[in-house]
């Protein structure tokens, strides 16, 4: 029997101020609490003490830390677990809103479009989880939280905890504590395996999904046993008999998740999803497919570039500065959309009404603001405005000193975060919370080479490495200059100058970066870059890795990773990672054109196509707001060419030279696009002209099966032999 509350609440004390008891189910009493320490409210679970008995203390909270790590938009945080006095407890957000089950209780059946958003959104938290090597063993309403109407799976490594007792779990069984919920457990479960795999949970979140649209559960009996034979001698009611309007995609993607044989469901999640919606990059495969992202439009924000106030108009790259590195604070928060840089920064110096920006960039958010900057003093307005009807969610105004800009944009990052009622993990709150410890004319540097590097030129590249170089020079401790220099010596490499010094500093400076940080993201991304250029590919691989678990919503992460892939010829997996890219960033036109090019060379002509399809589109979006953007003509000439529209890869081919005739890593794009359509003078003469100029990735070019036309001519042998 569970202690009385006030005993409850002299064991927790002081660390836990416990206020009331909000609930019981089979495994824990849930209480209502105040965490001293971090002065928040929170949701405090006590296992029952027979139940804690069972399990020991060890076994529990080592299911528990590994639940900890899980960050994902649509799980609920676990901020504390711990034994005191016998009793096992964990501590997770107070979430003001209802679970699932209530929700269900209120209506059945569920509008369809909200049963399958609350289902993506799951599948989402759960696809997650399993590529974590977690499985939830207990997916069922009560286990959904609606927050805000955003589900939030919670009580991840609890089932696992209480199957892991081993003998003890037949006891648990037969006192009615049984692990897995009779109305959703898997057959497998329901027939007591102990190696679980993800397609488990795939099978509840169908019943769930099933009983959201029918207002049924997919097996009924009066008793627990009963609802279990069940599973294994009937099939449930085809879901269009009881409700003609739900899709036949739906019910197709339900009956192949609920199959008995665990080998007859989708492989992941992701998949299962996938098939609810019936729309994504690709024509579905075992190999590929990846969910969308199931953030609430709620929650979405672009940060415009600051207004430059300053007497100085050369102080732009410290307002720029100003507003990327409130993106990139804001783009940790799992649960938070923010539209790209490259997105927001296309309205710099446009006087467009902000309704207007927020529906072209698809927020319901955006943040605008200005910076005077006056010596070592600055004035710095900031306004957060609703993109609906125009009004201010939040603003302030800060007069400080140039030191001070760590704190004002962290406090600018916590204002937005408060606005939109956001909850943060406890990394996120540190990811966007932390001290650092910079020199501020280092920081003044960093911010310059920054700006330097977004013009994507072989010269500004220079120039940004020049920056960095001088921000470490100040400051040699400062990790992102470091990481600055070695992603500036990659990129000048790969697209300019491919002499083995530009592979060295990249060496040098990634070493360098990590050894001063090793929790930052970016570092790693760095680090995988520059030792994927040397084709030390198990390593590249392990810090692409490493960068995605410190920050799943880092693009450069998932982008390279599947760019080095590529380079190994390991198309599948690539394909994974530009699916994922395109998820983290949707407006990037990069990601679907190496997609592309990996369906391609797996003989998925169909599925290229369609990839080729989206990456142009995303490209003449991008034109539209930014026409001198020359990374996109550039692609777009690639694309246009193998789509098979030679006028308007001629037109886009003399877009880009109009741009930038001169770029070295441009003209090998535009020879690319030439050799497409046949005209071989053009592409010779353009490919000479590009190597003139500094194009030296001498392997890259004798691989790349867009130059396979003009490959065999005395003249383009002669190229390659020079170079």
């Amino acid at each position: 029997m569970t202690p009385p509350i006030e005993r409850i609440r002299d064991i927790l004390a002081p660390t836990y101020t416990v206020d009331r008891e909000l609930g019981r189910g089979g495994m824990a009493t849930v209480y209502l609490a105040q965490d001293s320490k971090h002065e928040r409210v929170v949701a405090l679970k006590v296992l029952h003490p027979e139940l804690a008995a069972s399990l020991g203390p060890d076994r529990f909270l080592r299911e528990i830390r590994v639940a900890a790590r899980l960050n994902h938009p649509h799980i609920l945080p676990l901020f504390d677990s711990g034994e005191i006095e016998g009793l096992l407890y964990y501590v997770m957000p107070y979430v003001e809103g209802e679970s699932l089950r209530e929700r269900l209780d209120r209506q059945q059946p569920l509008p369809i479009d909200e049963a399958i958003h609350h289902a993506l959104a799951v599948a989402s938290a759960l696809d997650y989880a399993h590529r974590q090597n977690v499985v939830h063993r207990d997916i069922k309403p009560e286990n959904v939280m609606l927050y805000e109407g955003e589900p939030m799976v919670m009580d991840f490594g609890i089932a696992k905890a209480v199957s892991s007792a081993g003998t003890q779990t037949a006891m648990l069984t037969q006192t009615g504590m049984m692990v897995g919920t009779p109305a959703y457990v898997s057959p497998e479960q329901a027939a007591g395996e102990a190696q679980l795999d993800g397609r488990s949970d795939q099978y509840s979140l169908a019943c769930m999904l099933y009983e959201m649209l029918t207002g049924q559960r997919p097996f009924t009996g009066p008793s627990a046993q009963a609802i279990l034979a069940r599973r294994f001698t009937e099939v449930p009611r085809r879901i269009r008999e009881l409700r003609a309007s739900v899709p036949e995609n739906v019910e197709h993607a339900l009956v192949k998740a609920m199959s008995i044989d665990v080998g007859d469901r989708y492989k992941t999640a992701a998949m299962f999803a996938q098939a609810l919606t019936s729309s994504s990059l690709v024509t579905p495969l075992d190999t590929l497919t990846m969910p969308q992202q199931a953030v609430s439009a709620a929650k979405s924000v672009a940060v415009l570039p600051f207004a430059n106030m300053s007497a100085d108009a050369d102080n732009e790259y410290f307002t720029d500065g100003m507003a990327e590195e409130i993106i990139n604070a804001l783009t940790k928060i799992q649960s938070l959309r923010v539209a790209s840089r490259t997105s927001s920064f296309a309205f710099k110096g446009k006087n467009e009404d902000i309704g207007d920006i927020g529906r072209k960039l698809k927020v319901s958010t955006v943040l605008e603001g200005s910076v005077r900057k006056m010596g070592n003093k600055l004035r710095i307005t900031a306004q957060l405005v609703n993109v609906a009807d125009g009004y201010h969610l939040w603003s302030e105004r800060y007069d400080r000193e140039l030191e001070d800009v760590f704190a004002i944009q962290d406090d600018i990052s916590q204002a937005i975060v408060k606005a939109l009622r956001v909850i943060l993990t406890e990394g996120e709150k540190k990811a966007i919370e932390k001290a650092r410890a910079v020199n501020v004319q280092a920081y003044d540097f960093f911010l310059r080479g920054q700006q330097y590097f977004h013009q994507w030129r072989r010269k500004s590249v220079e120039y940004a490495r020049q920056m960095y170089n001088r921000a470490v020079e100040i400051d040699p401790e400062y990790a992102l200059a470091h990481a600055g220099i070695a992603d500036a010596c990659s990129m000048l490499y790969t697209y300019w100058d491919a002499r083995e010094f530009n592979l060295r500093q990249a060496d040098i400076a990634s070493r360098r970066s990590l050894e001063l940080e090793p929790d930052l993201a970016e570092a790693h991304v760095a680090r995988g870059i520059a030792v994927s250029l040397t084709k030390k590919f198990t390593e590249a691989d392990q810090e692409f890795e490493t960068a995605l678990r410190l920050n799943p919503k880092l693009f450069e992460a998932a982008y390279f990773y599947g760019r080095g892939l590529k380079s190994q010829g390991r198309n599948a997996e690539a394909a994974k990672m530009f699916e994922r890219a395109s998820l983290l960033r949707p407006e990037d036109f990069q990601a679907p054109n190496f997609l592309a090019q990996v369906l391609a060379d797996m003989g998925l002509e169909a599925e290229a196509e369609a990839a080729r399809r989206l990456s142009l589109k995303l490209i003449d979006e991008r034109l539209e707001l930014n026409p001198d953007d020359a990374r996109a003509t550039n692609l777009g000439a690639t694309t246009l060419a193998k789509m098979g529209d030679r006028d308007r890869t001629i037109e886009y081919i003399r877009r880009s030279l109009a741009i930038d005739p001169d770029d070295s890593g441009m003209l090998y794009n535009i020879a690319c696009a030439y050799s497409l359509v046949g005209m071989s003078d053009e592409a010779l003469a353009t490919l000479e002209t590009a190597v003139d100029r500094g194009f030296g990735h001498k392997e890259w070019l004798e691989h790349d099966s867009d130059l396979e036309s003009i490959r065999d001519t005395p003249r383009f042998q002669a190229i390659a032999q020079a170079m």
